[in-house]
């Protein structure tokens, strides 16, 4: 592995510390001071203003924009995409002393310290600015979103002047004028600005698609002149305070930010209405009580669900990083949204969601939330129709899931993976199948799932073809998981997720007929389905074609890749990365390296189903090529590590995963944060080093260590209960929360688990 760590921020266990500031990774800060709370989204900027590299990033989920892309004369190409927008910068401001501006580009200024605390969310920043004439103001900056209400968040200054007396002016409101990087240009129509005693309030509709966002705030302050400042996409505040030497003096706001995702005359209406009741709401709500409140929801949510390592610092906080992250990016509290690339931390994957948000995100939210779970699922039903239209684009029947999404529709310009990939859809059947084998909600699978499952079945059946003396079926002219081979013939992934979910579909329809045959026989009606049909899938399951060697137990990543020129991986220097960067598309294509596990990928998901030497020959041949370029693949292969107890090689792609944007691994981190790979360092600790897998009949654990640890633990919301694993050098604890009695594989023993500790010795060889 190639890439190496850029350690800039200060260890600690419960904060990221940013001491000094450092222009060159401002745009590097400003993803991982990133807040979020699901509903919005705020880049970690200067609110007073920064002339240089920066980003002022603000972002609702579901408030995209579209843009026209080339017309294609050919058939199934996209003529537009949809992005998420950047919108209303709701923490503008900006500080004056005699005409002079704070500007940390220009002006001067020492003692910086950036600080987000991971126990509370709430993100401070401090220095001290230095006048022009010597005079020195100490600046101390904070904000917070809440994560009780997610459409208010805070805004809190405070100034304390050190060597002298004076006026101060601070220009304090919300603005939309901002450009969206991606496009170059700013894209918000500007509806409505209004202003009173100490609040201010703006409405804009996104050009093109017609979405909306209302944003107004209240300022509890007393200053001694306050002024309107109204412009064409801005409505601004002017403050005038007194400053006295030594003493200090806040400034603090309230905003509150609602948005509207339908266009219609009713939903115009009733989102008029919200505003207007809103509003009124805001003048009553406190900066401290705000604050407090948000705190609570995080002191709840960590005492649910931290990990806790004994002996790793670095990574100690590089996992409850993760965790903060995961929680801000999604929790449930707007259904109807998705997970983007990025979450709500930058314009990079233009905010869409992609088929790594089931595969990848949906574990943590099974067994931390898993209503959460349900609602992420909840989307690709309530874009079903959406899928179906995909579908008949590309001449299949069923429903065909974009590659990657926003609002339903595929977004992806670039043919070879919005054509060729059809792990969104098989990923979506595996997102039901995890959630369901977890929860045993069987009752959301008959209903949401197996309508979802039917059209997906229904376009594998379309979309793959006999060979030509018709003894196997597969998919030909696909790409998979790797995305450095396209237009390839039988992907071993592809196959086998197309036979699986072929399975599970015929499963459910099986156990709905068993359970309600009158239900059974209205969902065939209503999707045309006869017992001709879903009988030909089981024949296509049967005869899936998986390509594999039995000699030398390994899968073939797709018909002829053996044969493919070799490539050495670690002789790539480190300043050719990200590739796709400095690398030519066809030069990426023409051998036989790696982007992300593809055959591994397919043996993590359904790890039961392979013998330990199938996983150590095809590990031991894969992971060579591979070139981690994705933030997909570091955890994958650390967790596939331990399970082969290659203890060291483990620990150092979990380092990779788990601080891929702390550390800056890819060198992109300036694009916003790999929410993939966040997610998936979640699953490195209780996957990995926990050993639990979720695929089979029951939970199963194999603890390890990694030497470097005196210990960790973790917990898991399962069965209405929490399961706590605790594990240290020389045994593993697990037990029940409340007592509930639950059956689960310890080392493949069966053990009942409850209110008192199950006390395994770990053996030898889990030991790192």
């Amino acid at each position: 592995m190639a890439k190496i760590a850029d350690i800039y921020y200060n260890t600690d266990p419960w904060s990221i510390i940013e001491n000094g500031y450092n222009p060159a990774y401002s745009l590097v800060s400003e993803s991982i001071f990133s807040l979020g709370n699901e509903f919005m989204g705020v880049r970690g900027y200067f609110e007073e203003g920064y002339s240089g590299d920066s980003l002022t990033g603000n972002y609702f989920n579901g408030i995209y924009e579209a843009n026209g892309v080339e017309i294609s004369a050919y058939k199934g190409i996209i003529n537009k995409t949809e992005f998420i927008v950047n919108s209303v910068d709701w923490l503008y401001l900006r500080i004056q002393i005699d005409g002079e501006s704070v500007d940390l580009n220009h002006s001067q200024f020492k003692d910086f310290k950036r600080v987000l605390n991971l126990q509370n969310g709430v993100l401070n920043r401090s220095y001290t600015w230095i006048l022009k004439d010597g005079r020195e103001l100490r600046l101390e900056f904070e904000r917070f979103l809440s994560m009780k209400d997610a459409h208010f968040a805070g805004q809190r200054v405070t100034m304390t002047p050190l060597n002298f007396s004076g006026e101060v002016v601070i220009i304090a409101g919300l603005d939309f004028t901002n450009n969206h990087r991606m496009v170059g240009k700013n894209l918000w129509d500007c509806k409505e600005r209004n202003a009173g005693e100490k609040w201010c309030s703006i409405q804009a509709n996104t050009i093109n698609t017609g979405l909306s966002v209302f944003s107004s705030c209240y300022f509890e302050v007393e200053a001694k002149k306050e002024q309107d400042v109204f412009e064409k996409k801005r409505v601004l505040k002017q403050f005038t305070f007194d400053l006295v030497q030594g003493e200090t003096k806040s400034f603090t706001r309230v905003v509150m930010n609602l948005t509207k995702k339908g266009t219609t005359q009713e939903e115009e209406e009733a989102f008029i209405s919200k505003c207007q009741d809103f509003n009124s709401l805001l003048m009553k709500v406190k900066y401290d009580s705000l604050k407090a409140e948000s705190a609570k929801w995080w002191d709840i949510m960590w005492r649910a669900s931290d990990i806790v390592i004994d002996g790793d610092e670095l990574n100690q906080q590089g996992i409850r990083y993760c965790i903060f992250q995961m929680h801000q990016t999604y929790h449930g509290a707007d259904k109807g949204t998705i997970i983007g690339a990025k979450g709500l931390t930058g314009e990079a994957y233009s905010g869409n969601t992609f088929w790594d948000t089931e595969t990848y995100c949906l574990p943590f939210y099974i067994f931390n939330n898993a209503e959460a779970a349900k609602n992420l699922l909840n989307f690709r039903y309530i874009t079903l129709p959406e899928a179906k239209e995909r579908a008949k684009a590309l001449d299949c029947k069923g429903a065909f899931y974009p590659i990657a999404t926003i609002s339903g529709r595929e977004c992806c310009s670039l043919w070879q993976h919005a054509s060729l990939q059809l792990q969104a859809s098989t990923a979506v059947a595996y997102g039901i199948s995890h959630y369901e084998n977890i929860t045993r909600d069987e009752a959301f699978v008959f209903e949401i799932g197996l309508p979802i499952l039917i059209e997906v079945s229904r376009m594998l059946a379309t979309r793959g073809d006999w060979n030509a003396d018709r003894t196997r079926y597969g998919y030909y002219g696909v790409m998979g998981p790797d995305e450095f081979q396209m237009m390839v013939n039988n992907n071993c992934y592809t196959n086998f997720m197309g036979k699986v979910t072929f399975e599970y579909t015929l499963d459910v329809l099986h156990r709905l007929k068993e359970k309600n045959n009158t239900t059974f026989e209205e969902i065939l009606k209503e999707h045309a389905l006869s017992e001709e049909e879903y009988s030909r899938w089981a024949d296509y399951a049967e005869h899936m074609y998986i390509p594999y060697e039995e000699d030398t137990r390994l899968f073939e990543q797709h018909e002829g890749y053996f044969g493919l020129p070799h490539i050495d991986v670690d002789q790539i220097p480190i300043e050719d990365f990200p590739l796709y960067h400095h690398w030519s598309y066809d030069r990426i294509y023409r051998n036989d390296m790696i982007k992300q596990p593809d055959i591994l990928m397919m043996m993590l998901l359904y790890n039961g189903r392979f013998t330990k030497e199938q996983l150590r020959n095809n590990y031991e041949f894969y992971e060579p090529r591979c070139i981690h370029e994705s933030s997909l693949s570091p955890s994958v292969h650390s967790i596939l590590a331990v399970q082969l107890q290659k203890h060291e090689e483990a620990y150092k792609f979990f380092g990779f995963a788990t601080r891929m944007d702390l550390d800056n691994y890819n060198r992109n981190t300036t694009e916003g944060l790999h929410t993939t790979s966040i997610a998936a360092a979640w699953m490195n600790i209780v996957y990995g080093f926990g050993g639990m897998r979720s695929d089979g009949d029951m939970l199963s654990f194999s603890p390890s260590i990694p030497s470097a640890w005196n210990g960790y633990s973790f917990c898991i919301h399962y069965k209405d209960d929490v399961i706590k694993v605790e594990i240290d050098k020389e045994k593993a604890s697990l037990y029940t929360e409340n007592g509930t009695s639950i059956e689960v594989l310890i080392y493949d023993n069966k053990v009942t688990l409850n209110k008192e500790k199950t006390m395994i010795t770990v053996p030898l060889e889990w030991r790192g």
